[in-house]
């Protein structure tokens, strides 16, 4: 049995011995991954923030480029595309032209229809061309310079009703209403078109009214239609004067052409000219001025270097010399 005494001693409290941190004497071991883990992640997070520094550094001029662009192709208008393309159209550049008027039609600038159907025709898709010459008329009837590229077109494929059709139009709306098309060169067309429809006398006042006209340059070629149409009526004088008027005009206009190409074409009509008022002269009797013509013509093939023309002019003016000393 315990005493009292022993009782009492056992049942004294015994405070615990102190505990030492883990976290100092923690020593990681060989398969321990949180130090290994923590360490990766944040070598990851350091190569992510220098990698989106470096971008920061050496795109920005790259991404505002980017963005002047966006801004500035926002800017452009159907004005814009539509001078751009009438550039390109008159520098030849027909595809590109093509282009721009079509984006310019795209921001419903209709004016364009009739300069992208004239592209057309010039790259020689005439049926493109023409839905565009209808649809610039049918957006505007009182578009003159639609009629007369549509009639030019319809001259091509030698529709010259529906071309004499479209040209009176034109006509009849340049009366009215303002217009890059002059009058002068609308009668001369017309005329044009009436000597192929074998229309003389129609030819012969549309051409006189061109040269009629005060604004523009004077063609020769209006002088030397209508020199065909009196022609076709037995009128050889007046064909002669008129003959002679176009060989003045090329004389006046030869010194004002850019490129020897030009000259050399000027100076072939002049030559073609003086052997038709040649021919017309002998119809007449007059052998001593068709001469004079074939003479003319004769200088002009020497100065073009064209032989086998001066042959056939030397043997004409022989044989007209010969006819008239017997």
């Amino acid at each position: 049995m315990q005493t009292k005494k022993t009782k009492a001693k056992n049942t004294k409290k015994i405070k615990p011995a102190p505990i030492k941190s883990r976290a100092v004497a923690y020593k990681p071991t060989k398969q321990s991954w949180g130090g290994a883990i923590y360490i990766y992640w944040l070598i990851i997070l350091f190569f992510i923030a220098a990698t989106f520094y470096i971008l920061g550094r050496t795109h920005p001029t790259e991404v505002k480029q980017k963005t002047n662009t966006v801004a500035e192709e926002a800017l452009l208008t159907s004005d814009d595309y539509f001078d751009a393309a009438k550039s390109s159209l008159i520098s030849g550049d027909i595809d590109s032209a093509i282009a721009s008027f079509t984006t310019a039609i795209e921001d419903g600038n209709t004016a364009a229809y009739t300069l992208r159907g004239e592209a057309y025709l010039q790259a020689g898709d005439l049926a493109k061309a023409l839905d565009d010459f209808n649809t610039a008329i049918a957006y505007d009837g009182t578009n003159a310079v639609a009629y007369y590229d549509r009639a030019l077109l319809s001259m091509r494929l030698e529709d010259y009703n529906a071309a004499l059709n479209d040209i009176n139009n034109a006509l009849a709306l340049a009366a009215t209403n303002e217009t890059i098309l002059q009058q002068r060169d609308l009668y001369a067309k017309r005329g044009q078109l009436n000597l192929w429809l074998k229309n003389w006398e129609g030819a012969i006042a549309d051409y006189t009214n061109s040269l009629a006209r005060p604004e523009g340059i004077v063609s020769p070629n209006v002088y030397a239609e209508r020199a065909e149409a009196y022609t076709a009526l037995g009128n050889y004088a007046d064909a002669i004067t008129d003959y002679s008027s176009a060989v003045r005009v090329i004389s006046e206009q030869i010194q004002t052409v850019a490129t020897m190409e030009e000259r050399e074409a000027f100076a072939a009509d002049a030559m073609g000219y003086f052997e038709k008022s040649a021919a017309l002269n002998v119809n007449l009797g007059n052998a001593e001025a068709a001469i004079s013509d074939l003479g003319a013509a004769l200088t002009i093939a020497s100065k073009l270097n064209d032989e086998e023309t001066v042959l056939r002019l030397q043997t004409l003016i022989t044989g007209l010399q010969t006819n008239d000393n017997n």
